[in-house]
């Protein structure tokens, strides 16, 4: 009934805490639509995961950038948010608590995302049977976790991008106007 995608969002949301990979899994998920089918509500959901990933970083500006935007995006996406399994009504009112914490400088604390009762089932049945516990809050300590975007090996984006450059130049030379 749930795309595996939101579930592993989720799981990472709740369980380990990897906001960067609840971004990467949901924003693939996003990004598999034509631009025009592709539904803003999931851009909310992803927003969430990068605001509390900069929050939890010591980001506040960009923290509060994408909070503001997630709940723009939630409060005026309820019906399919509700579609989905979220208590939108709780959702909202709690990223709207967030952007205020965010304002004021509060330190960064895990939040829960309120579900309806079958995901929530759902979902933590899923987390036991993996050996995760559910709602723990986020391992400050994990250097490896807050700090996810600097530490990853990136040596296939690198290449990807340097493919890319050298097919762009391959491009030009083609559609080069003769002299």
């Amino acid at each position: 009934m749930y795309p595996q995608a939101f579930i592993d969002y989720l799981l990472h949301f709740h369980c380990d805490r990897d906001y960067f990979e609840c971004h990467e899994v949901l924003e693939e998920h996003w990004k598999k639509k034509p631009i025009p089918e592709r539904s803003i509500f999931w851009v909310g959901l992803i927003q969430i995961a990068v605001s509390l990933y900069h929050h939890r970083r010591g980001n506040l500006p960009g923290a509060l950038r994408m909070m503001k935007s997630a709940w723009s995006i939630c409060k005026d996406q309820k019906d399919e948010l509700a579609r989905l399994g979220f208590q939108v009504d709780k959702l909202v009112v709690l990223l709207d608590k967030k952007v205020h914490d965010i304002k004021r400088g509060e330190p960064y604390e895990s939040i829960n995302l309120p579900l309806e009762n079958n995901l929530l089932t759902t979902c933590s049945n899923l987390a036991s049977q993996s050996g995760l516990s559910w709602g723990v809050a986020s391992d400050l300590s994990n250097k490896q976790l807050v700090h996810k975007h600097k530490l990853r090996d990136r040596s296939d984006i690198i290449a990807e991008r340097e493919e890319q450059i050298r097919h762009k130049r391959k491009l030009r030379q083609i559609q080069k106007p003769p002299n």
